[in-house]
């Protein structure tokens, strides 16, 4: 176990990638609220408060891949330094992209919490036209990113089963309420689009 938690060196690009992408990210959030918010309030159809238990285990894998000391002795100009920042900020632009662009496609339709509303519409278009469920492959990202900024990359071995064993948890939910909502259109859409990888799965 103590192998397990050991932080390897990192330096100061990494952080600096990792923290400037936490912040857009948490922009990104912020906006995303504020146009489900702005659409005013409408019952929902159907809605599933399990969900609130796996956001909770998707956040302890996220927590798992960001727990524990951070060592930053490793000199910010040396190749590895840089090499290791430039993957974390590939990482988190793409974090911070994925997500705008997918809460910004769901607009009204996003939520934190699986639900349909009476007005919901089954989001087809941006990244939901290449994978069914971008957000968690963002967040997946962020967990990728937050394990290489702080050296914790051995804490990936247990952070990523508890993530997606939670998020697969999520589809579920998400994905029966969907069905329930639209029916043979939601069937198409899934035989045409995988879930996280295009193409794959």
């Amino acid at each position: 176990m103590k192998s397990l938690i050991q932080s390897d060196p990192v330096g100061l690009p990494g952080l600096a990638a990792f923290a400037g992408g936490v912040l857009l990210f948490f922009l990104a959030l912020a906006a995303a609220r504020y146009r489900a918010t702005r659409a005013g309030s409408v019952a929902d159809a159907s809605s599933n408060r399990a969900s609130w238990i796996w956001i909770g285990v998707q956040g302890v894998g996220i927590a798992i891949a960001g727990a524990g000391r951070i060592d930053a002795s490793l000199d910010p100009l040396s190749s590895r330094a840089i090499a290791e920042g430039a993957v974390v900020l590939m990482l988190m632009i793409a974090v911070v992209a994925l997500f705008h662009a997918s809460s910004r496609r769901m607009g009204k339709n996003w939520s934190l919490v699986a639900r349909t509303r009476e007005d919901h519409e089954l989001v087809q278009s941006g990244p939901f036209a290449v994978v069914r469920h971008p957000i968690y492959v963002a967040l997946f990202l962020f967990l990728i990113a937050m394990a290489i900024a702080y050296g914790h990359t051995r804490q990936l071995f247990l952070a990523v089963p508890v993530y997606a064993a939670a998020t697969w948890m999520r589809v579920r939910h998400e994905e029966r309420l969907l069905r329930a909502q639209f029916g043979t259109d939601y069937d198409a859409y899934a035989r045409r689009v995988k879930r996280f990888v295009p193409g794959l799965f």
